[in-house]
């Protein structure tokens, strides 16, 4: 047995030395991923491009399967709305496909925009009628790839259409037949008609389509020939990007005490639940059926689309190493003291409480989620003295600000705080305990959270190989929040974030002058590796835009990582900034605008990257639940490396229900 602990104790230390750091002074693991060998990661824009790019690729190959990851990961539904990008949905690829995993056209064809983009290439984006839609060019010509009804048009060489050229065959057929154009119900009667295939007789280019089935219907059976027939009959062209937006990226970090439950179901929650926003169709949805019925043909493995999980942070408050994981730990102390020797008798339960009794001891806690709140509640345990009080306060703005949510006094017992409101539609918030002349014997944390269960790693029959990682320890403050102040109340608005302005109207983000600029303060709790910021924009000329700048020296000097060059109406630009000088925990981030005429900001996103001052690796357990044929199943494994590798062999078909990870005891 002695010998059994030391090979565990040793097991723990080289884990935890593999970055630097004792075991027992690990306050937080961060990256924490898990994959299986069925399902691709997009858990940041390198996975994704690591998952579905590979050298040697042609720009057509390219494209196709840029197309092809967002109709894996965004099914056509009512879209989620945040209220902090442009138009008031969520238009981040990786926010869809890790914590919705729906939306609809103007949305899917940005996200088009978005990674063909990052992947080097041109793309734009067109309004047709009652839809949008996105281009990608190669070969000196532009492509159609449309992720939200799931098409595209082969030409005869094997060639991609595009916009124009589809319109040009769908006109001359028009031209030959008419009475059909703009006329709904004979459109959708004639493709139904000689047994579900007359729509071959309509124009060549759609007939030769291979994502149209009988009568007509594309994968999701919601539209059909009919539609793009409709869509396409030039009645509306334009060009129009509804904007993009990055930074966001999954990076489940995991502290003593912390627990997050990921299940392949749901409760009925949403984001926009409130009333906010439409109800999303496939919350009660089966992949495979209704108009989920195409997505098993994608590699989806999943039972549904909407998950609900669960994020419990049962917080050491006893602990002597709690200052390892929280941002403030100051004036405590821990009690009782042992039994004095010889008396018998039980020791009364743990507490905290403030060593300096003219002053609160006082407890910050940093609550980082890679997924969206949807309900939150803290559960207090507390004994009191006469003139005790514990104070709870809230900040969803990275402790700017504080509101105050609950007092307690003359309370003993558990005392439970509702966060639901304050914390919908989050990502991240800090609560602060201050406690003065009481004792502090629990803290619990829960919350509801919203994820996709498209990208979790599922199992399949047979063999699975399961690969656990935990990369740097590093965590990312962020800034972002609507630029129009109508949304306060739904969203944090740029306000929230104490930014200095010069000549940019209040309302929203636009320039009231020739030249402006709008400069948000950010500050990280360990030293920062690298700022990741852009905005999506509308500028009125092309000499018009926004730069976009850093200040490491409390804004003496401004450096321009990346200017506007020449704009478009509508442009969106991202940028990764390595060279932050070192030891550095603040930075100024600017966007200076030059156009009077209408140049504005439309939405914005700045990352503070930064290494955790207590991060490192100790042991994780990962547990798998799912059924076959009924009869549950369950895989618990400790991951003792930074980098472990498994397999879970599943006998038959599973039905999959949780993954869970927390800390191993």
């Amino acid at each position: 047995m002695k010998h059994f602990f030391a090979v565990c104790m040793g097991v723990l230390f080289s884990a935890a030395a593999c970055f630097g750091q004792k075991p027992e002074s690990v306050g937080v693991v961060s990256h924490v991923k898990v994959l299986s060998d069925k399902i691709p990661d997009v858990s940041s824009l390198e996975a994704w491009k690591n998952s579905y790019l590979s050298p040697g690729m042609s720009d057509r190959e390219k494209g196709i399967a840029i197309w092809r990851s967002v109709v894996q990961h965004q099914h056509q539904n009512p879209p989620p709305k945040e209220f902090i990008h442009a138009e008031s949905t969520v238009l981040d690829f990786l926010k869809i496909a890790n914590v919705y995993g729906y939306s609809f056209c103007s949305v899917g064809a940005a996200e088009v925009i978005g990674l063909a983009r990052h992947a080097g290439m041109q793309a734009r984006g067109w309004t047709i009628k009652g839809h949008c839609v996105p281009e990608i060019f190669w070969d000196g010509k532009w492509h159609l790839l449309d992720p939200s009804l799931i098409n595209y048009f082969p030409k005869p060489d094997g060639d991609i259409a595009s916009v124009a050229e589809i319109m040009a065959a769908v006109k001359a057929w028009y031209e030959k037949n008419p009475g059909f154009k703009g006329n709904h119900k004979k459109l959708y009667t004639y493709g139904r008609e000689e047994g579900g295939w007359r729509w071959k007789q309509g124009p060549k280019l759609l007939a030769e389509c291979p994502f149209y089935g009988i009568r007509g219907w594309l994968p999701a059976k919601t539209h059909g020939w009919y539609s793009t027939m409709q869509e396409y009959d030039g009645t509306t062209l334009f060009r129009y990007e509804s904007g993009y937006s990055q930074g966001y990226q999954v990076n489940v970090q995991l502290r003593p005490g912390m627990r997050l439950v990921r299940n392949w179901s749901n409760k009925g929650l949403y984001a926009n639940m409130d009333k906010t926003g439409g109800k999303p169709g496939c919350l009660g949805g089966t992949i495979g059926k209704g108009d989920l019925v195409h997505c098993p043909g994608f590699g989806d493995l999943a039972p549904g689309r909407v998950g609900n999980g669960t994020l419990e942070y049962v917080v050491p408050v006893t602990s002597p190493r709690l200052a390892d994981s929280v941002l403030v730990y100051e004036n405590f102390t821990h009690g009782p003291p042992p039994l004095p020797r010889g008396v018998k008798g039980t020791r009364p339960a743990p507490y905290s409480t403030n060593v300096d009794r003219t002053r609160p001891g006082i407890l910050v806690l940093r609550m980082p989620s890679s997924y969206l709140y949807l309900t939150g509640e803290v559960t207090l345990t507390s004994r009191m003295a006469l003139q005790g009080t514990i104070v709870v306060s809230f900040s969803d703005n990275n402790g700017l600000d504080w509101k105050e949510v609950a007092r307690i006094s003359r309370t003993v017992g558990k005392t439970k705080i509702d966060l639901s409101k304050l914390v919908l539609r989050r990502y991240d918030y800090r609560l602060k305990v201050e406690v003065k002349n009481a004792k502090l014997v629990g803290l619990k944390i829960t919350h509801d959270v919203q994820h996709s269960q498209r990208p979790l790693p599922a199992l399949t029959q047979g063999e699975n190989t399961v690969t656990f990682s935990a990369a740097s320890p590093e965590g990312t403050v962020t800034i972002e929040a609507s630029a129009n102040l109508k949304n306060r109340g739904k969203a944090l608005v740029f306000t929230d974030f104490h930014p200095q302005m010069q000549n940019i109207a209040r309302g929203r983000l636009m320039l009231t002058g020739d030249t402006g600029h709008i400069t948000f303060p950010i500050e990280t709790p360990g030293d920062m590796t690298r700022l990741r910021f852009g905005c999506f924009y509308w500028a009125g000329k092309p000499d018009a835009g926004w730069d976009l700048q850093v200040s490491f020296d409390a804004g003496k000097t401004f450096q321009t990582v990346k200017p506007f060059g020449k704009s478009v109406k509508r442009n969106a630009r991202w940028t990764t900034f390595e060279g932050v000088p070192p030891n550095t925990r603040k930075a100024l981030v600017r966007y200076a605008g030059t156009g009077k005429d209408n140049t504005n900001l439309l939405n914005f996103r700045i990352d503070a990257d930064y290494v955790e001052p207590h991060g490192g690796f100790r042991p994780v357990k990962v547990t798998y639940i799912w059924t076959e044929d009924g009869e549950r199943k369950e895989n618990v494994h400790i991951a003792k490396t930074p980098n472990d590798t498994y397999t879970i062999t599943c006998a038959k078909k599973p039905l999959m229900k949780s993954l869970i990870v927390e800390l191993a005891e």
